[in-house]
């Protein structure tokens, strides 16, 4: 389960300055919510897509392996 800082405190935050685990957790949950996100929330998700790539990619992000390990559903790596 994600234990860190909630959207609300990251929106103020540079994505550089986000945890691996933040952009993970935000990530999958975001992709999962992507039909419905208005523009702000699709401009969040390739931002966090964007760093998640100047990171090496997914599987260098700690979380994918609890996320794959609890769901159904696998994370692509970019």
């Amino acid at each position: 389960m994600y234990k860190g800082r909630d959207m609300s405190e990251l929106a103020m935050t540079r994505k550089q300055e986000w945890s691996g685990d933040e952009l993970s957790y935000f990530h999958y949950s975001l992709s999962q919510m992507a039909p419905y996100l208005n523009q702000e929330g699709t401009t969040i998700l390739r931002e966090i897509n964007e760093e998640i790539v100047s990171r090496g990619g997914l599987a260098d992000l700690s979380l994918e392996n609890e996320l794959k390990s609890t769901r159904s559903t696998t994370i692509a790596p970019f």
